[in-house]
C-alpha cells in the first residue's frame, strides 16, 4: 500500500502528478497522470492524451494519493524504478 512515508519506494506509474518547482518556468503547473518512468525522466500524460517528458533532477513534484498530497524533490527519485526499491533514503 502506498503511503506518504513510503512513496519513494513504490511505483509512480498511474499516480496523478504536478510540477510545483522547476528550473524551466514552462514546466511549473504541468499536471497529469504518470504513464512511464525511466532513470532520469517521468512521462506525464496531460489532458488530450498528450505526453510530456520531464526530467526528475531539476523539478519538484507533488503526487496525489487519494486526497493526500506528497511533495518530493526529483533528485530523490533519480534512479531506475526497480533500483529505487532497494535504495536507502534519509528522512525526506
Amino acid at each position: 500500500m502506498r503511503t506518504p512515508e513510503n512513496l519513494v519506494r513504490h511505483e509512480l506509474i498511474g499516480l496523478k502528478a504536478e510540477v510545483v518547482e522547476s528550473t524551466n518556468k514552462k514546466n511549473i503547473g504541468l499536471r497529469g497522470k504518470v504513464v512511464d518512468e525511466t532513470r532520469n525522466m517521468l512521462v506525464i500524460e496531460k489532458k488530450g492524451n498528450k505526453e510530456v517528458r520531464i526530467t526528475k533532477e531539476y523539478n519538484v513534484f507533488v503526487f496525489y494519493l487519494g486526497k493526500e498530497k506528497v511533495k518530493i524533490e526529483g533528485k530523490i527519485l533519480m534512479a531506475r524504478p526497480e533500483d529505487r526499491i532497494k535504495k536507502k533514503f534519509r528522512k525526506w
